[in-house]
């Protein structure tokens, strides 16, 4: 029994030792059969990224890894226009998406009109029926420039506020423009700054100012376009305050304020603007008989004339047929050669409709002349008279002379400062 245990024992030995030198030698020859199969191994680089002896054929620059260069350029660069030209398209989106609001708004209001008209009405007593002479405002729209609805929500005073627009090239006027605004206790008012250091200006002297977001057509001009140029953008830039549900008293930079302006409107219009009118006649309009000899008994043909409104002071309110003015305006005067902001300004307020041509229906008032003053009535008629004199003016716009901030300057030390002579040095016109 002993004897067979221990056979059996050393035939368990010589087995378990047989199958380990089976095993070792399957290893073995496996390790030969994956060495020449895959010589680098199961997980390797790329053969050409892999780790070479440096030669100097090595350290030279590879031309087509220049080529890759170049090419990874071009398209950063191409990248970059298309990234540029995909802001200007959502520019122009949200400008077509404005015009589509607003014509909604349009066609709403003309359906309220038309009902509102339709229905029959008798007519009163003679003397006593009066025509519909005052539109009614527009729906507020925020969405159009969010970061200006919040500035005149803080800026202004029920739903007003005079606007300036200046450049760098009218910083002296400027300045006498808002220290007399701040003398009389105005402070619903803004400054459009059209460049940077117009920006800066005003906010070191405390004065409220809104810079637009950058528009390559009116940045240009803008920054570097004299009194005319900048007077033609005003237009355009003022349809986004009447769109948000504003109502803007414009004034050009060459005004001095000597009374509080709003306490002077009769707001019952579309639009209410100074003239350049220089007595009753000019002003608010006369009966010009033409005379022609040649035509007998009818020689004599009556035309209607009035002096024009001057477009560097008038007040403005958020109705329909004004928004439909800046644009008339805005677009004349952009597409027509030499066409002039304040003459085209008059036409389209004052030519009727005719064949060929929809006119504008939007009513107007103009403002009272001797107290909402150009130069030309001062400095030719109310500075020699003793009893005009005594006569305190709202403003007094320097719009007949070319020299425009001495004369300012003139004002007010004729009516600030009480300095009786501050006027007699300077001609009636300009030299």
């Amino acid at each position: 029994m002993a004897l067979g245990r221990s056979r059996e024992k050393s035939g368990q030995s010589s087995f378990r030792g047989s199958r380990i030198a089976a095993a070792i030698v399957i290893g073995v020859i496996a390790g030969c059969v994956f060495a020449f199969l895959f010589p680098h191994g199961f997980f390797f680089a790329n053969p050409s990224t892999q780790t070479r002896p440096l030669t100097n054929s090595n350290l030279e620059v590879d031309p087509a890894s220049c080529e890759s260069s170049e090419k990874i350029d071009r398209i950063k660069s191409d990248i970059m226009k298309l990234s540029d030209k995909n802001v200007e398209l959502k520019r122009q989106v949200r400008e077509l998406n404005e015009k589509l609001r607003l014509a909604e708004q349009v066609k709403g209001h003309a359906r309220e009109q038309v009902m509102t008209l339709s229905e029959p009405h008798k007519a009163g007593p003679f003397g006593t029926v009066k025509g519909l002479r005052t539109n009614p405002t527009i729906l507020p729209d925020e969405t159009v420039n969010p970061r200006l609805a919040k500035i005149l929500s803080e800026v202004s005073v029920r739903k007003e506020l005079i606007v300036c627009v200046a450049n760098s090239n009218v910083k002296s006027m400027l300045e006498v423009w808002f220290t007399n605004i701040k003398k009389v206790g105005i402070s619903n008012y803004l400054v459009v700054a059209l460049d940077d250091a117009i920006v800066d200006f005003c906010k070191s002297n405390d004065v409220p100012v809104y810079q637009r977001d950058p528009d390559k057509g009116i940045d240009s001009i803008g920054k570097t376009g004299g009194n005319h140029a900048v007077s033609a953008l005003k237009f355009k830039i003022l349809r986004e305050f009447l769109q948000l549900g504003y109502s803007v008293l414009l004034s050009d930079v060459d005004i001095v304020f000597l009374q509080n302006p709003f306490e002077h409107l009769y707001r019952d219009s579309d639009v209410e603007s100074m003239s350049d009118g220089h007595n009753n006649m000019t002003a608010y309009g006369y009966n010009d008989v033409f005379d022609e000899p040649a035509m007998g008994w009818a020689r004599y043909a009556h035309t209607m004339r009035i002096w024009v409104y001057n477009s560097g002071f008038f007040y403005i309110r958020p109705t329909v047929p004004s928004i439909e003015l800046l644009d008339r305006i805005a677009y004349r005067v952009g597409t027509e050669a030499n066409a002039w902001d304040q003459a085209v300004f008059n036409e389209e307020l004052f030519f009727p409709s005719h064949p060929g041509y929809v006119g504008l229906y939007a009513s107007k008032r103009t403002m009272d002349f001797y107290m909402f003053m150009n130069s030309k009535v001062l400095f030719k008629t109310v500075r020699k008279d003793a009893n005009l004199r005594k006569l305190k003016p709202v403003i007094v716009h320097v719009n007949y002379h070319p020299d425009k901030l001495p004369r300012m300057k003139a004002v007010v030390e004729f009516y600030v400062d009480g300095k009786e002579d501050a006027l007699e040095s300077f001609p009636d016109g300009s030299e």
